[in-house]
């Protein structure tokens, strides 16, 4: 049985993270062991993003997108949970955002090809059988955010989500003919997301 690295993309409220819970668990039931994981990670250098993020401190957003590089690379190939050995050792690995957020949110306050550029490293060691977008309308994510959360992040305004949802866009035509993209509509309910999304992943098997 193959398995899988995927990677679930969206902007923030666009039910990520109850789209990879539902899809591990469909891997699980088709036999997959299945390691689910996110970025930031809860590591040494995503807990100083996740203060960052919450505007606990200050940080240039050239900064930020360097943070988030040295993250990612830590999250690939640390000894003992790293994302190689987990493949290696047999897992599906579902990931709640990979390189391409970092493209979209940090390509909306610096050249986008410099992110991508940076990242090229994690592209080479690990790159997605599939990054699996959750589109959602801005208006839609604020609602959710707004429902969901007692309080909002960095990014978490509709101008920023705006921004960013054109900027995954842009990322995806840039990088259309290198990477497997699969775009669903999320503004519709979860289950219907998730059945679309599974039968994405099913191709793959």
């Amino acid at each position: 049985m193959k398995n899988l690295f995927i990677a679930l993309e969206g902007i923030d409220g666009s039910g990520k993270s109850t789209q990879t819970k539902l899809l591990a668990q469909k891997l699980a039931n088709a036999g997959h062991n299945v390691y689910t994981t996110f970025e930031p990670t809860d590591g040494m250098i995503g807990a100083v993003l996740r203060n960052i993020l919450k505007g606990n401190i200050k940080a240039d957003h050239r900064t930020i997108a360097g943070l988030f590089l040295a993250d990612r690379l830590d999250h690939l190939l640390n000894e003992e949970t790293g994302l190689v050995k987990k493949m290696k050792e047999g897992y599906t690995v579902i990931t709640d955002r990979y390189y391409f957020s970092s493209y979209a949110y940090h390509g909306t306050h610096m050249d986008m090809d410099w992110v991508i550029a940076a990242n090229k490293m994690c592209a080479q060691i690990l790159k997605p059988d599939v990054n699996l977008f959750i589109d959602v309308t801005p208006t839609t994510a604020m609602r959710r955010i707004n429902t969901n959360r007692t309080s909002t992040e960095l990014f978490e305004n509709r101008e920023s989500l705006e921004a960013i949802r054109e900027k995954y866009f842009e990322a995806f035509t840039k990088l259309k003919h290198e990477e497997s993209i699969f775009i669903t509509n999320g503004d519709r309910s979860e289950e219907m997301v998730a059945d679309e999304l599974w039968t994405k992943v099913s191709t793959l098997l």
